[in-house]
């Protein structure tokens, strides 16, 4: 039997939701404060998944920097919808503006500015009916349906309550698809954590009245001991074949008790089957799953290593609250990527930094820098608080821990001028041989961060500083987002030659 494994778009992509338009489905999920905002999937399997872009990738769709977006603020929650030849994009901009509305033609884009929609609430839907009319769903708190004209934002009827779940915490990620004879809203409960579920009700008209599944909540991990927990969050798609499938987020928490995730919330694929009374059953998220029916599409692996020598960013590359004209450049010199400081520190908003999600427990990320007179480096980031740093400037290369107030630097070592490479390993704590630095230590972390000089396959290399990775997850700093690694600038300018992230053996 062809299987697959989960997650089938592992790191930080949490909140997802999918489309399928004849053979292929898009996705999108939620970014938070990073930018460019709500990256932008194409399958053709709902296996295998790569990137076309990102759906607010220029300054006229959205504030920049995103005013207040501090961490897990920003972008939350989309919903792609397609409908009368467009796609259409609606999602929450937390920290300004409220809900809006984006559409385009083509997945690839262009995507219009944003239509503003007065919405309650967060974690916006849309759904039409057969004559055309577009309801809206919402979290308000609890679950309030609208109906709007998408095109111009402009509500029409409501918002008023419907259904509202199980009495779980939370109530929240609306869905509303008509299917068959029966209108069916998606929910998700229980918080987004370890006690969060998926619940189902239906009716015959989007106005209701609705009806409960019995079975409710039809899918959570809580009180279970399965390697995949907090899933939730979930949007349904149908195959081709007429089997239906389920997209969701989920953790995958590692480490001592209470466990620690540290890649974020992750996309996971689910199948879903019909009852006999109409209802949905979600079969339980596991690492590694039957395959849905038809063709594999695989896509080509992308590099390892990114030289910069393309004219634009690959879309993976984010940069927190804002990317500004000046602050970076593919052509001074070309073939490397500049940075240029614009804030005295990598613990505040205005420093420069472009980075990637780490997506793999077990990873490798390595940079060649020249920081001239200035000061940059490599780095581990959950948030502004919390970040581990191999930085290099002034003649020498110092490993910086900031874990919540506290920052410090733990290691020291002169170099002479000119490029280095410095790399970045993350093993999983099983994974990690004996140092003297953790001798006698118990191996309660997810993980182990080291931090090295040079290339670690060199005979007699030793890191710099081994540092335990339980300070940079959700469960110590917070939030929603999960680990970004890459490079940085917080005095002048720095050039990378190249960055390479690649999974550990």
């Amino acid at each position: 039997m062809r299987t697959y494994d989960n997650p089938v778009i592992p790191g930080f992509h949490p909140d997802p939701s999918v489309c399928r338009v004849g053979d292929d489905y898009y996705l999108v999920c939620s970014s938070f404060e990073y930018v460019p905002g709500l990256p932008l999937f194409h399958s053709r399997d709902l296996v295998h998944w790569r990137q076309l872009g990102n759906v607010l990738d220029r300054p006229g769709q959205l504030p920049l920097p995103l005013p207040g977006s501090t961490a897990s603020r920003g972008l939350y929650a989309p919903t792609i919808r397609h409908h009368g030849g467009r796609f259409r994009v609606v999602c929450t901009n937390v920290t300004s503006g409220g809900n809006f509305v984006v559409s385009a033609e083509r997945p690839e884009g262009p995507w219009s500015d944003p239509v503003w929609i007065d919405l309650p609430g967060i974690d916006p839907d849309l759904a039409w009916e057969e004559d055309g009319t577009c309801w809206a769903a919402s979290t308000a708190p609890g679950i309030h349906l609208t109906r709007i004209d998408p095109a111009t934002g402009e509500v029409l009827e409501g918002p008023f309550p419907t259904w509202s779940g199980t009495g779980l915490t939370w109530p929240e990620a609306p869905h509303l698809y008509r299917i068959g004879d029966w209108w069916y809203l998606l929910i998700a409960e229980g918080g987004t954590e370890r006690g969060h579920a998926v619940s189902v009700a239906r009716a015959r008209s989007p106005r209701g009245p609705w009806e409960g599944a019995p079975a409710n909540p039809v899918l959570s991990a809580a009180g279970t001991d399965r390697p995949v927990q907090s899933t939730g969050h979930g949007d349904l798609v149908t195959a081709p074949d007429g089997s239906w499938w389920m997209v969701l987020l989920g953790t995958r928490p590692r480490g001592f008790s209470p466990g620690f995730h540290v890649l974020g919330r992750e996309t996971f694929l689910t199948p879903v089957t019909w009852d006999e009374d109409g209802w949905p059953v979600v079969a339980p998220v596991r690492e590694r799953h039957p395959a849905p029916g038809g063709a594999w599409h695989p896509f080509p692996a992308p590099p390892a290593r990114d030289d910069f020598d393309a004219p634009v960013l690959a879309p993976h590359w984010i940069s927190p609250h804002a990317r500004p004209d000046g602050s970076w450049s593919l052509t001074e010199p070309p073939g490397r990527l500049t940075l240029t400081a614009t804030g005295p520190t990598l613990d505040r908003p205005g420093h420069t930094f472009v980075g990637r999600r780490q997506q793999h427990h077990d990873c490798r990320a390595a940079t060649r820098i020249d920081p001239g007179t200035g000061r940059g480096g490599l780095s581990v980031r959950l948030d502004e608080a919390h970040h581990y740093d191999l930085e290099a400037g002034a003649g020498e290369v110092r490993v910086i821990a900031r874990i919540g107030p506290l920052r410090q630097t733990l290691a020291r070592r002169p170099v002479p001028p000119g490029p280095l490479t410095l790399t970045v390993t993350v093993r999983t704590t099983q994974l990690v041989p004996p140092s003297p630095e953790l001798a006698g230590t118990e191996p309660f972390g997810p993980d182990t961060v080291a931090c090295w000089l040079g290339d670690p396959d060199t005979p007699g290399a030793r890191p710099l500083a081994e540092l335990d990775g339980r300070y940079l997850s959700t469960e110590v700093a917070a939030g929603f987002t999960g680990r970004v690694i890459g490079m940085y600038a917080t005095e002048g300018t720095v050039a990378f030659d190249w960055f390479d992230y690649r999974p550990a053996p």
